[in-house]
C-alpha cells in the first residue's frame, strides 16, 4: 500500500504538523508537567539554599562541609541518584522533585555564598553604625548586594532543571521526556523532535524571564 506523499505520519518524518495538530492535548499536559516540576524542584532549592549559604557565610567553619557535600551530590549520576531516593519516594513525582532539589543545591548555594561574600565589608559596617541588627543586615544589605551572583546561579540551577526532568521519563514523570522517550522505543520521529524542541525552548524562555527579572531587581548594575 502506497503512503499518501502528504501525510507525515504515516511517512513517519522529523518534522510533522500533523502530529502537532492531532496531539495538542497530549504536548499540553507534557509541558505543564515539565513545568510544574522546574519550578517545584528549583524553588525548593533555593529555600534550602539561601540559609545553607548564610549559614556558610556567617561560620567559616560551616562553608568546607556545606560546599563539599552539595558538591558531592552534584556529582552522582540522574539515574543513580533517583535510585538512591526510590525507598524513600517510590515511584512518584516527589522522588524527581527530590533529586532536581539535591542538584540544583550545588549551583545555587555556591552563587548565593560568593554574593553574600562579594560585600564589601565596609558596607557592612556601614550599615551596623546605623543600627542595622544582623536579620536586618542581612535581608536589607547582604541579600540584595548578592542578587546579581544569586541570580546567575538561579539561571543555570533552572536550565539544568529543565534538562533533568526528562530523566524522570524512567519513572513516569518526566514531561517532556516521558514523550521523548516512548518515541525513542518506538522511533517515532515526529515525537521525539517535537518535545525535543520544547524542552529547548522552554529552556530558553526560562533563562530569559530570569534575565529580565535579574535586570528589573538589580537596576545599579545596569548604570
Amino acid at each position: 500500500m502506497t503512503v499518501p506523499p502528504h501525510d507525515c505520519l504515516a511517512r513517519n518524518e522529523w518534522i510533522c504538523g500533523a502530529y502537532v495538530s492531532t496531539r495538542k492535548s497530549i504536548l499540553w499536559d507534557a509541558v505543564l508537567q515539565h513545568l510544574q516540576l522546574t519550578a517545584v524542584s528549583v524553588l525548593v532549592g533555593l529555600l534550602l539554599a539561601v540559609p545553607l549559604a548564610v549559614a556558610a557565610r556567617r561560620w567559616r567553619w560551616a562553608a568546607g562541609p556545606v560546599l563539599g557535600v552539595t558538591t558531592v551530590l552534584y556529582t552522582i549520576p540522574s539515574l543513580a541518584m533517583f535510585s538512591l531516593l526510590l525507598p524513600v519516594y517510590g515511584l512518584s513525582a516527589s522522588l524527581v522533585i527530590a533529586g532536581l532539589v539535591l542538584y540544583s543545591l550545588t549551583l545555587l548555594v555556591r552563587n548565593i555564598l560568593a554574593g553574600l561574600r562579594a560585600v564589601p565589608e565596609e558596607t557592612r559596617q556601614a550599615a551596623r553604625g546605623m543600627g542595622y541588627g544582623p536579620i536586618r543586615l542581612l535581608l536589607a544589605v547582604e541579600l540584595p548586594l548578592s542578587l546579581p551572583a544569586a541570580m546567575a546561579g538561579l539561571r543555570i540551577a533552572t536550565v539544568s532543571a529543565v534538562s533533568l526532568v526528562t530523566v524522570g521519563a524512567i519513572v513516569g514523570y518526566g514531561g517532556l521526556g516521558n514523550l521523548i522517550y516512548t518515541g525513542m522505543n518506538s522511533y517515532f520521529k515526529a515525537q521525539v523532535l517535537t518535545a525535543s524542541v520544547l524542552c529547548v525552548i522552554i529552556a530558553v524562555a526560562a533563562d530569559l524571564v530570569l534575565l529580565a527579572v535579574q535586570r528589573l531587581l538589580t537596576p545599579w548594575t545596569r548604570l
